[in-house]
């Protein structure tokens, strides 16, 4: 069974969020409504998914029963919010607006919505990925969840997890391809082609994640098995250990999630 969703903002996340749900069918492009302020972006929607965009609201609006709130921080989602309470009061209103709480949602209307949070993962082609979500005491998890999981796992979480959800959950991907980049840079420099390196890298970034899912082993038991000793891979391992590596990684976690944080206190 599909619903009508209505969103504000055509932006990368919002069409990766529709297609991965229109592709699961939990929803359908004759019920699929979006509205953005670049003509060239609803254009592309339209012929891409046939779905319905335009750059003004219609009624569409007034029957959704889901509207998405997709447009950036730094948006008048404040006059948003207005406009549904005006229209349709009675939607669930979902907002991916990173670094805006539930609270600040809820202060800019007099009416008490239905209001969930969430901040979605990236990886809504693969099914892979969590998304962090919190809900107010009126949003109805029956109607949303069929939604929220058509594009990857749900977490829900207390909202002050969200932030350490945008930075370390949202971004994880980026600290990967910055893995995946780093070692077969280091493949080439030690002598294979690009598409070699680049095939060796990406079997066993599956394999190493597929081993920690089926042995249930830390990580550091499956480094000791490897790691031989005088060997190859713990010669390896010295040379991680002192580099700056994990702290590296660790402090672009630490700065994604206070840069989420910055963003939120602006409005």
């Amino acid at each position: 069974m599909t619903i009508s969703l209505y969103a504000f903002g055509g932006g990368q996340m919002v069409e990766a969020i529709i297609r991965a749900a229109l592709k699961n069918k939990a929803l359908a492009p004759e019920t699929t409504f979006v509205t953005d302020i670049n003509e060239q972006r609803v254009t592309y929607l339209q012929q891409k998914y046939n779905i319905t965009a335009a750059v003004t609201t219609t009624q569409a609006l007034q029957q959704a029963e889901i509207i998405l709130l997709g447009v950036r921080p730094q948006d008048d989602w404040n006059a948003i919010l207005k406009t549904i309470v005006k229209e349709n009061p009675r939607a669930q209103v979902i907002s991916i607006i990173a670094g805006v709480t539930l609270q600040q949602l809820a202060a800019a209307t007099k009416v008490q919505l239905a209001l969930t949070r969430i901040i979605p993962n990236t990886l809504t082609e693969t099914g892979f990925g969590y998304s962090g979500v919190t809900r107010s005491a009126r949003a109805n998890q029956k109607i949303i969840e069929p939604f929220l999981t058509s594009f990857g796992k749900v977490d829900y979480i207390p909202e002050e997890q969200l932030d350490i959800y945008t930075g370390y959950g949202v971004a994880g991907p980026n600290y990967v391809y910055n893995f995946f980049i780093a070692l077969t840079n280091a493949g080439v420099l030690g002598g294979l082609s690009r598409k070699q390196a680049n095939a060796v890298a990406l079997e066993n970034l599956k394999g190493a994640a597929r081993m920690l899912e089926i042995s249930g082993k830390h990580p550091y038991e499956l480094l000791d098995i490897n790691n031989s000793a005088g060997g190859v891979g713990i010669a390896a391992q010295h040379e991680l250990d002192a580099s700056d590596f994990a702290a590296g990684v660790q402090n672009a976690v630490l700065a994604a999630i206070q840069r989420t944080t910055d963003l939120g206190g602006k409005h």
